[in-house]
């Protein structure tokens, strides 16, 4: 097993020390459709004042589990963390829980300031310049999301009359490292988003063999020589984006049940 660079040294065995499914317990109130939404305004507004039945955690504090109906049917919304590790590590533990369909939805800075703030992106692939995904899929330059989930995204926003683009995402770990060059190559790459946790999602949906999807929409434009926040933790499309995703599980969660 031993490589030049430990990150190399994938083991694909399912014997871990800490197995999620051996020190978590399927909880009777986990739904199996669940939305990791980044957007605490978003959730604030969907979950109004209910009560979580269900708690995540981690020394940053507790990560509530909301519940909430569309539909008729029940669904799990979460903050996934931010950051891979974390952002792994809790999709991880919905998985033990019982989730089973998952979306995310979240902001991203943007590599081509001609994607505008709030423009939707759907990724269709990942960049893997971060270090959780090596530790779920053997070392290759890429992650992708599965073709069948894109379709069933790129749906949804057509039927809201959305304006999205394919692309794909380069998900790193450090956000004060990415320098001009490596945005420079990244773009060239055909990159058209920087975030830090698609490239590990979709290693554990993947590993774990669940379905993931997730919307992604331009927010800080870091392809020029300056900087520019843009007002992008102030887009409207936030709000649309989660019910987007709202509607994206439910749908692919139909898709896995058929035989």
């Amino acid at each position: 097993m031993t490589q030049p660079f430990p990150i190399l040294e994938f083991d694909p065995s399912s014997d871990a020390a800490l197995d999620p499914a051996k020190i978590i317990a399927p909880h009777a109130d986990m739904p199996t459709c669940v939305v990791m939404c980044f957007f605490q305004d978003a959730i604030r507004t969907a979950v109004k004042d209910s009560e979580p039945p269900i708690q995540l955690g981690s020394e940053i504090g507790k990560n509530p589990i909301y519940v909430i109906e569309h539909e008729g049917k029940r669904i799990a919304v979460v903050h996934p963390g931010v950051g891979a590790p974390l952002a792994a590590g809790f999709l991880e533990e919905l998985i033990a829980l019982g989730g089973r369909t998952f979306m995310a939805c979240g902001g991203a800075g943007v590599l081509d300031s001609r994607i505008h703030a709030g423009h939707v992106v759907i990724p269709t692939s990942a960049i893997r310049d971060e270090g959780t995904s090596y530790h779920y899929l053997p070392a290759a330059r890429e992650v992708q999301m599965l073709p069948h989930v894109v379709t069933t995204l790129e749906r949804v926003l057509q039927r809201h009359n959305q304006p999205y683009e394919l692309g794909k995402t380069w998900t790193t770990d450090a956000i004060y490292r990415e320098t001009r060059a490596k945005v420079a190559s990244r773009r060239d790459e055909g990159c058209l988003t920087v975030e830090m946790e698609t490239a590990a999602f979709l290693a554990v949906a993947e590993f774990r063999q669940i379905t993931f999807g997730q919307y992604l929409y331009g927010g800080d434009d870091v392809s020029g020589e300056i900087w520019q926040e843009r007002g992008w933790q102030q887009q409207t499309v936030r709000e649309r984006l989660f019910w987007y995703s709202v509607e994206a599980v439910l749908e692919l969660a139909k898709e896995r049940l058929q035989p």
